[in-house]
């Protein structure tokens, strides 16, 4: 299986990429920044390096050409105002979306946000509210392709070691997770029909990861 990374250098992403290198697939991370090819590299993953608010659909469909899975886990990141919250966690999205569907790739799966469909009444924090409007937007564009889509929403994101045991359903309600346990689950929904056209929300549960996927 060849699956490609959008946001090859996050911390999900490069967990993410170990995970099915070890499992013997190939894995592409897109990086904008040429410096991050090592972590890709040594992570067992090769790199494309394309910024994806600068790039078109054209190029980003070069690089999906082939692939079996693509994966949208890049995101503006701490620190980034609201233009790059648009123009990333919507913007890069939707344009790897176009790809996809120019390269022919169906299964899409898009790492979303917990709480983007409720962004007015969650926070006052006007850069949060953009932030969480913009995967909202996101979601919404990817609902509307003819893409084999799933869109995963983690709750609050840890650097706790993962368990393997998580609640993985259409509402699971407030909670964290680890960013291991969402690479986990990230891997399996490449392969999990029963997750198509489904939004999902990952919190810490009791379920091991391979029978939460069964339970879809």
């Amino acid at each position: 299986m060849r699956v490609v990374i959008a946001g090859g250098h996050g911390q999900i992403a490069l967990r993410l990429t170990k995970l099915l290198a070890d499992d013997g697939h190939e894995v592409v991370g897109m990086v904008r920044n040429p410096d991050h090819e090592g972590d890709i590299t040594a992570a067992g993953g090769q790199a494309a390096v394309l910024d994806l608010e600068q790039a078109d659909a054209a190029a980003v469909a070069d690089v999906l050409a082939g692939a079996d899975v693509a994966i949208f886990a890049a995101g503006a990141g701490p620190g980034s105002g609201k233009a790059r919250k648009d123009t990333v966690d919507r913007g890069a999205a939707t344009l790897f979306a176009d790809a996809s569907e120019q390269a022919g790739v169906r299964r899409h799966i898009q790492v979303g946000s917990m709480g983007a469909d409720r962004a007015d009444s969650l926070t006052d924090d006007e850069v949060f509210t953009v932030y969480l409007k913009a995967k909202w937007a996101a979601e919404e564009d990817l609902r509307r392709r003819d893409l084999d889509w799933t869109i995963l929403r983690p709750g609050g994101l840890t650097n706790d070691p993962g368990t393997g045991q998580v609640r993985l359903e259409d509402k699971t309600g407030n909670g964290k997770i680890s960013r291991d346990d969402v690479a986990l689950v990230l891997a399996g929904l490449c392969d999990t029909p029963a997750a198509i056209g489904r939004t999902l929300e990952l919190v810490a549960g009791v379920t091991p990861v391979t029978e939460a996927l069964k339970n879809l």
